[in-house]
C-alpha cells in the first residue's frame, strides 16, 4: 500500500483531549472533522456514500463493518462525502456475490482515511455523553503532538459551505411520464430519485441556489427539498428562495429540507447534543398513531416553542427523545419530515410517504383545473 501496511498506527485525536490508538486504513493523509456515531447493523455503504454526511468522521457501532464488501447498487452519491471512518475490525476480505471491492479499497481510492481497532463503545459512549466533537485522524503512521493536536481542534472552526460542496452545479433530468417534480439539491440521495422515479415522477434536479424564478420556470406540479449536510442557518440563499416558493406549488421537504422549510415560516432550528444517523429510530405519525422504524442522518432540529404563529403542525415525533420529525400545513399545500423515507440504509416503513407527496400534488392540480 505505496509505503505503508495495515498495521501501521493511526491516532484519533478528540477536542477534549481524548486519544484512540488504532491502525490505518484507506488514505494515508490525515483528516479533521466532526466525529459523529452512526448506529445499524448494515448499510455502511449507503452511511458514508450519504452526501449528509460531508464533513464529518463517521463511528460506525456495530463491530464489524466491510464483511459485505461494496457493490455497485448500493451508492447514495457518485462521490463520498465524509473525512474519515472509524470501525471496530475492518474486514479486508468481503464475503458476498453483489461485492465488487472492499471497503478499505473504496476508501484509498477516494482519498478518505480510516481507523480501526479502536474501542469504538468507549468512544460511542463518550460521544453519547459529550455531544459530537471535532476530531483529527493523524496520517499513517503519523507520531502526534497531543496539545499542539487538541489545541488545533479547538480552534477549529466547522466549514460553513458543506451544501455547496455536495449540490450538484448544473440542472439535470431523470425522466418520467407522471408528475414534474422539481428537485432542489442540497446534498441529495439517490434513493430519493429512485423512489420518485418509481412512481413515474419527470424529475429535474437543480443546484442548492437556483432561484424561485427558474424552478417555476419549469413548470413544476411540486417541489421536493432534498435532504443535505450541516447546519441551516449556513445554506446561503436558501430560506429567502423557499419563502419565495411557498403556496405557489406543493412543497414536500426531507431532512435538511424539512430544517429549511421551517426556517421558512418562522421557526427556529438548534444543533442537537447527539445526531440520529443509522437505520433504526423510531418515529409515530401523530395522525394514524403508526409508529415505523425509520432511517436518519441529521444533527439539527427544528425547535418547538418557535412554531407559535408560523400555521405549522407536528405531524411526527421520535420516540427516543421526542424531538420534531415531521411537519404540515394545509394552507400552504406543504409537509415534511426529518427522517429519509427512501431509507437506505434501513427499514422502508415510511416509504409510503412519497405516495402522499404525489396526492398532494393530484390535488392541487385538480384545485387549479377547477378555478381555472
Amino acid at each position: 500500500m505505496e509505503g505503508w501496511s495495515m498495521m501501521t498506527k493511526r491516532y484519533l485525536v478528540l477536542e477534549d483531549g481524548s486519544i484512540f490508538e488504532g491502525k490505518a486504513f484507506g488514505a494515508d493523509s490525515a483528516s479533521v472533522g466532526e466525529a459523529v456515531f452512526a448506529t445499524g447493523m448494515t448499510g455502511y455503504q449507503e452511511t458514508i456514500s450519504n452526501p449528509s454526511g460531508c464533513g464529518q468522521i463517521v463511528v460506525m457501532t456495530y463491530p464489524l463493518i466491510g464483511n459485505y464488501g461494496i457493490n455497485r447498487d448500493d451508492y447514495e452519491s457518485i462521490d463520498l462525502a465524509i473525512n474519515g471512518l472509524v470501525v471496530r475490525e475492518l474486514t479486508e476480505e468481503p464475503s458476498n456475490f453483489r461485492s465488487g471491492m472492499s471497503l478499505g479499497e473504496l476508501l484509498i481510492l477516494k482519498g478518505i482515511p480510516g481507523i480501526q481497532e479502536i474501542d469504538t463503545r468507549k468512544l460511542t459512549r463518550l460521544l453519547r455523553d459529550k455531544g459530537s466533537l471535532r476530531g483529527k485522524l493523524t496520517a499513517a503512521g503519523e507520531e502526534i503532538d497531543t496539545d499542539a493536536t487538541v489545541a488545533e481542534l479547538q480552534q477549529y472552526e466547522l466549514p460553513t459551505d458543506l451544501v455547496a460542496k455536495v449540490s450538484t452545479k448544473r440542472p439535470y433530468p431523470s425522466p418520467g411520464l407522471g408528475k414534474r417534480v422539481v428537485v432542489i439539491d442540497y446534498g441529495i440521495k439517490h434513493g430519493i430519485l429512485r423512489e420518485l422515479n418509481k412512481k413515474d415522477c419527470d424529475v429535474i434536479v437543480v443546484p442548492y441556489d437556483t432561484s424561485a424564478k427558474e424552478i417555476l420556470a419549469l413548470f413544476p406540479d411540486g417541489i421536493l427539498l432534498s435532504n443535505g449536510p450541516g447546519n441551516p442557518e449556513d445554506v446561503e440563499g436558501a430560506v429567502e428562495t423557499i419563502k419565495d416558493l411557498i403556496g405557489k406549488k406543493p412543497i414536500f421537504g426531507i431532512g435538511l429540507g424539512h430544517q429549511l422549510f421551517a426556517l421558512a415560516c418562522g421557526a427556529k432550528t438548534a444543533k442537537m447534543k447527539n445526531s440520529h444517523i443509522g437505520g433504526n429510530y423510531p418515529v409515530k405519525d401523530l395522525n394514524t398513531n403508526r409508529t415505523d422504524l425509520t432511517s436518519q442522518s441529521h444533527g439539527y432540529e427544528v425547535l418547538e416553542d418557535s412554531l407559535a404563529g408560523t400555521g405549522l403542525e407536528i405531524t411526527h415525533r421520535a420516540l427516543n427523545d421526542n424531538c420534531i420529525e415531521g411537519l404540515r400545513s394545509e394552507k400552504l399545500e406543504a409537509f415534511t419530515v426529518q427522517f429519509h423515507p427512501e431509507a437506505s440504509p434501513g427499514p422502508q416503513d415510511s416509504n409510503y410517504i412519497f405516495e402522499r407527496f404525489i396526492q398532494l400534488m393530484t390535488a392541487s392540480n385538480r384545485k387549479e383545473n377547477t378555478n381555472a
